[in-house]
């Protein structure tokens, strides 16, 4: 595997795992274009890696697994700056979606927006007690195509209405109720307890692991790129109309005077 570099990323090998840290506390470990890369690089390095058997992704400190996109970079985005933007995700979330190795997100705190998508796309969610998670996308004025998308298949109609326009966020107990934290354990057992789960999937049969894999992302295909379609044409008029870059502003303003 690569060597870690300062843009947000940390790879190591723990005996046939693959730990994947996002690294940037000092924002959340919200993540811009240079950590997507690096990201996606990770990801895919892991994924052709023979002495890989299944991965971890987490993040760094006790705070934030990842606060989401990085509004600073956001902020300035125009219609076509925004279009480039969602390829950029459609890229990390078809790496996410083709992978032959499972992935286990170890969730060590806050999971907002598109990190919430991420963790959704994994395998198995392993959080505690602390953990939030939603799509608040709407309260920085920022639409949401891919996020309806992604909770629909896995949470329903209803609940994806809900947290898509209230931009609510969930507490862990709401999270494991309805199936999308898989084990609840102590904070400090997380990532043992996520690691643990790698190295069992990771035992398994790899050919069989890589086949259930492969229909599982092949049955929502035709869906997901129809979702990335969306999106950029949502996202090129909300950006044209200068109404995120507004709302964003004013987020970040409240913020700093907090």
């Amino acid at each position: 595997m690569e060597a870690p570099v300062a843009v947000g990323v940390v790879e190591e090998l723990r005996n046939g795992v693959a730990l994947i840290r996002l690294d940037k506390p000092e924002v959340l470990n919200a993540w811009d274009r240079p950590m997507r890369s690096r990201l996606l690089n990770a990801l895919r390095s892991a994924d052709a890696d023979p002495l890989v058997r299944a991965i971890v992704l987490t993040g760094t400190g006790e705070r934030a697994f990842c606060a989401g996109q990085d509004l600073r970079e956001a902020k300035g985005f125009d219609a076509e700056l925004a279009e480039s933007w969602i390829r950029e995700w459609e890229a990390l979330y078809d790496a996410i979606r083709s992978l032959t190795k499972p992935l286990v997100v170890a969730l060590n705190g806050l999971a907002a927006g598109s990190a919430f998508q991420v963790a959704l796309l994994a395998d198995f969610r392993i959080g505690h007690a602390g953990v939030r998670m939603g799509q608040p996308e709407i309260n920085s004025g920022i639409a949401s195509i891919t996020g309806p998308w992604i909770m629909r298949e896995i949470l329903g109609v209803a609940r994806t209405v809900d947290l898509t326009l209230s931009g609510r966020m969930m507490d862990a107990e709401e999270c494991f109720r309805i199936g999308i934290i898989n084990r609840l354990v102590p904070r400090e057992q997380v990532l043992g307890e996520a690691l643990a789960l790698a190295h069992e999937l990771g035992a398994k049969a790899p050919l069989a692991m890589r086949l259930d894999k492969q229909w599982l992302r092949e049955m929502t295909e035709p869906g997901f790129r129809t979702c990335i379609a969306a999106a950029i044409r949502a996202h090129r008029e909300s950006y044209a109309s200068g109404e995120p870059a507004r709302k964003i502003d004013s987020f970040l303003n409240r913020e700093a005077r907090q």
